[in-house]
């Protein structure tokens, strides 16, 4: 979802990260589109080098990904091709998530596996010699790296779906016809509504993945990759799309471990912190209890999951979600009842599905509440409590109300309940709609109602905006100290080390908020 203010968002993180320069193609793709290097050229007036080396950049720290188009030449040789590029937004914003996701990584794995991705997540992309020349490079007397225990380590990761190959580097995408409508990937991470339209991002996206069995899947040599490949072939469902891909394999389909590229998923990092926020968010609303059984279903249907994005999980059976549960060491003091008294309250809240039997986690309500919970708490700390049964009375509803029926409802004086109303319609957070009644006397009526999908949009670049503001006011306290911060510490003594801790306080205190609010994106935006 792109915002006026999540584009200078995305556009001061790209400068922060990469220079101006760079910054400056990123947002002429943000705002333009799809464009050739020729387009961007003239749009931006840089030199063709200057340009070329930006998209580069960018397409190495995957932020952009090129496609090419056929576009009819007028002549008798035929459709042309066109190269374009196309911005990533959504990886562009997972730049701020690289702490969260090592973090993710050290919960889960061991320390050879997180340094392994923060190579990746520094370089953008890496082969596996050269994720082996980087160890070797930054090995510690004593702790010597072998390529055997590397690859396995990628193994490992991959299997996870925490890293994959990357994708192809320059996919055809085909013009998509009316009758045909839009088509979409099974499980694709921005699996929309039926009937909304995909966007071109996720077009090219999708055109550029490889097929399931090669996109998680590594070269032990150049030996037995053929038979891999001919292993992971049988194992591809009739009807799959192929796509074209970008290991660029030779005519028998041999590939070996300097060829193929690699790069973190982000889309299984986000899936982590998807499940650990519906868990946090269980836990607010019920117990630790509930809690532990909604992690177990999620641990049990963990691999499912890593296919398909869909609303509900896999069903699962009582019996499955015990056995699973006693599996941590919070679940084993949980007897048989107790998880069937979990499974009862995270129902009676809509955020499992009982049926025949089976249980299943309903993502889509949790998410649901919790984007309301957001904003509702919002409205609560920027226009007070009265604001805060209007504007919840309005969102539980769905409706148009009139102005009269809303304070009686709410209990607010009705000389204060318009100009709340007012204030919160100016904000954007309602809708207005004007009710003339004629007859013997003619009146007039105001209606109100909250509209989720214009509201959400709002809400989002509201955040984005202040994310943008904290990032802002973080490079400010960082630059008007940077002497400070360069000297060594032997010499900040007194005032000096007064003003270094000042500045630490400060930098702590504004990073921890960019994380909280980073929180609250991931809701809005991701889940």
């Amino acid at each position: 979802m792109l915002t006026e203010y999540g584009t200078k968002h995305a556009v001061h993180v790209i400068t922060n990260h990469f220079g101006d320069l760079v910054a400056k193609v990123c947002e002429c793709l943000l705002r333009k589109g799809p464009l050739t290097r020729q387009n961007v050229k003239r749009y931006t007036e840089l030199s063709d080098e200057q340009v070329k080396n930006a998209l580069l950049v960018l397409i190495q720290q995957n932020c952009v990904q090129a496609f090419t188009t056929e576009q009819p030449d007028g002549f008798a040789d035929g459709p042309k091709a066109n190269t374009q590029y196309v911005v990533l937004f959504d990886n562009i914003l997972h730049r701020v998530r690289f702490a969260k996701f090592l973090t993710i990584l050290s919960q889960e794995f061991d320390q050879q596996c997180v340094e392994l991705v923060q190579g990746l997540l520094e370089h953008g992309r890496l082969t596996l010699k050269q994720m082996f020349d980087r160890a070797k490079s930054s090995e510690k007397e004593g702790n010597l790296v072998d390529l055997d225990s590397l690859r396995e380590t990628l193994v490992k990761l991959v299997t996870a779906h925490y890293v994959e190959r990357c994708p192809a580097s320059e996919p055809l995408l085909m013009p998509i016809s009316e009758e045909e409508g839009p088509a979409r990937k099974k499980g694709s991470k921005s699996a929309k509504k039926i009937g909304e339209p995909e966007t071109i991002e996720q077009q090219v996206v999708e055109a550029a993945l490889p097929m399931e069995a090669m996109r998680f899947s590594v070269v032990t040599n150049v030996e037995s990759d053929v038979g891999e490949k001919e292993k992971n072939s049988n194992n591809v469902t009739p009807g799959e799309k192929r796509k074209h891909d970008v290991l660029e394999l030779d005519e028998c389909g041999v590939a070996d471990e300097q060829s193929v590229v690699y790069r973190a998923n982000f889309e299984g990092f986000i899936r982590r912190l998807r499940h650990k926020g519906c868990i946090d968010h269980v836990r607010a609303h019920l117990d630790d209890g509930a809690a532990n059984v909604l992690s177990a279903m999620l641990q049990a249907t963990s691999s499912a999951e890593k296919k398909v994005k869909t609303k509900n999980s896999v069903p699962l059976s009582l019996s499955s979600i015990y056995e699973e549960v006693i599996k941590s060491e919070a679940g084993r003091n949980m007897t048989l009842d107790h998880v069937r008294a979990s499974l009862v309250q995270l129902g009676e809240l809509s955020f499992v599905d009982a049926s025949s039997d089976s249980y299943s986690i309903d993502f889509e309500k949790i998410i649901e509440i919790a984007q309301n919970e957001e904003v509702e708490s919002v409205v609560s700390k920027r226009y007070g409590r009265d604001a805060y049964r209007i504007f919840r009375l309005l969102s539980k509803s769905g409706r148009l109300l009139e102005t009269d029926k809303i304070s009686d409802t709410t209990f607010v004086e009705k000389k204060d309940a318009p100009k709340i109303l007012y204030k919160l319609w100016k904000d954007g957070y309602l809708l207005m709609e004007k009710l003339v009644v004629t007859g013997a006397r003619q009146s007039q009526f105001l209606l109100w109602k909250v509209n989720r999908q214009i509201l959400w949009k709002h809400v989002l670049d509201e955040m984005f905006h202040a994310a943008l503001n904290l990032s802002l006011r973080v490079s400010y306290e960082l630059d008007r100290e940077k002497e400070l911060l360069n000297l060594p510490a032997d010499k900040r003594t007194g005032p000096l080390q007064d003003r270094y801790n000042r500045i630490r306080k400060v930098r702590i205190l504004l990073e921890s908020s960019q994380m909280k609010l980073d929180d609250a994106i991931l809701l809005f935006h991701d889940f």
